[in-house]
Parts: C-alpha cells; structure tokens; sequence
C-alpha cells in the first residue's frame, strides 16, 4: 500500500510540540524513499521555527520517526526507556529487526543522552496540560501515541500502533512487528484512549490527508488540520472482536 510520512506539531499559544521528526533526504535515497520535501523546514509553513522548539516527542526510533532529530538545536527529546533499551539492545543482531532503524540516529540519541537532552518515561506520562505519552509496544519495545485536547475533543496521534485504519478497523497487524500481542492490545488502547474512531490517527494513512483539511488553501496537500472533524463524515468503526 501506498504510505505517508507525518511530522504534527501541537501549537498553543507560543508553545510548540512537535510529534516525530521524519527522515533525512539521504536517508530517502538510500531506502528509495520519495522525498517531497524536509519535513523540518516545512514546519515554517505554519509559523513554527524548528530552532526555538524546546520539546520533541518522538514516538519510537525507527528511521522515519527520529531522523532530523539534529535540526532542532535547543529541544528536549521525549522517549519511552524501553526504546532505547531495544535500539542498542541484543536483538539488534538480527537482520529482519534492525532494518528499521538508522545507526546514526540511534548513537545521536545516545548522544544527547549524555548531553542531558533526552527524557525517558516508563508509561503514561502527561508532557504538558493536555498532552500526555502512552507507552503501546508492539511495532517496536518503547512505541508510544500522543494523545492531544483539542477542541474537537481528544485526538490520539497513533504513529505506528497503527499504521492505517484497516489495520486496526480489521484487527490486522502490521508486517513490522517486534511482539504481536502487544500490537492487538494497541488497538484496543487506542480505542480507550479516543472517544471515537474518528479521533484516532494512523501514522501512514494517506486517507489522513483526504479525510481533514488544510489550515489554509496554499498549504492543500502539504498539511492538515487535526482540531477539526474530518471531511465527509466519522471514520467508520471496527470490524474486529474486542480480544
């Protein structure tokens, strides 16, 4: 299938949080990933300057959700411990497990470790009023969703604990999966966490950007807006069991 690449950004006021950083270009061509432009950059395009962000969550560390993580000079990184265990851990022997992440990125973490730039969090942790990190697992040891008060309600950004709605509409996991389980369970912590499914966003659907609207008409197809009710009515509801 078909798959996009997010990079959110929660803007109050002056504040800024911005939810994963993307790839790199060299990144792209080395993956044979189509580039269309720096996700970084682009966050100009809503009047956020990557270099006065002070906190970045990032979901997990495979390559399309931390790489960039050096364009951002003064930020504070927002990560589950059990991440970083898996990143630099024994099962990064394997082939199959390892291929999602970038050494370099993960020895930049390591890096801004020592730098006292990384925050670590074993579960739930409330980053900010209205914004709180769910520790899921499943696609990777430490993923975890954002969930973010809007004034639609509650918007969970699932990044990878599902990767498009038919996967968790379906109750079909991913390829990419360090524990099965943990990955079901995801599903059904989304749906905890959402008021409805409407409120839950995958982290590589393109129907994201069909489903909600561009915060203004120059910036269609580039960024949506996720504070207001998608276009065309609710997502539709699951298919599959509860387990």
């Amino acid at each position: 299938m078909p798959m996009d690449y997010f990079v959110w950004v929660a803007v109050d006021g002056d504040r800024a949080i911005v939810v994963d950083t993307g790839f790199t270009e060299e990144v792209a061509i080395r993956r044979k990933r189509e580039f269309l432009r720096c996700p970084i950059e682009s966050l100009k395009l809503v009047g956020v300057d990557p270099a006065d962000v002070k906190d970045v969550v990032l979901t997990h560390l495979h390559y399309d959700h931390v790489g960039n993580f050096h364009k951002f000079p003064v930020a504070q990184f927002h990560l589950q411990e059990p991440e970083m265990h898996y990143a630099t851990g024994r099962y990064m022997r394997f082939p199959k497990l390892a291929h999602s992440f970038e050494p370099d990125d993960v020895v930049g973490m390591v890096r801004l470790n020592f730098d006292r730039r990384v925050r670590f969090y074993n579960g739930m942790k409330e980053l900010a009023p209205g914004i709180t990190l769910h520790r899921i697992g499943g696609h990777s040891a430490g993923l975890q969703c954002v969930r973010v008060n809007t004034k639609r309600g509650p918007v969970v950004l699932a990044s990878d604990v599902t990767h498009f709605y038919e996967n968790m509409e379906s109750g079909r996991p991913f390829t990419t999966a360090f524990h099965i389980g943990e990955m079901l369970e995801g599903f059904e912590t989304l749906e905890e966490l959402a008021p409805s499914h409407e409120h839950i966003i995958p982290g590589h659907d393109p129907e994201v950007m069909r489903r909600y609207p561009a915060p203004r008409p120059d910036l269609a197809g580039i960024v949506v807006r996720l504070d207001v009710d998608p276009v065309g009515g609710p997502a539709p509801g699951p298919s599959h069991p509860h387990y």
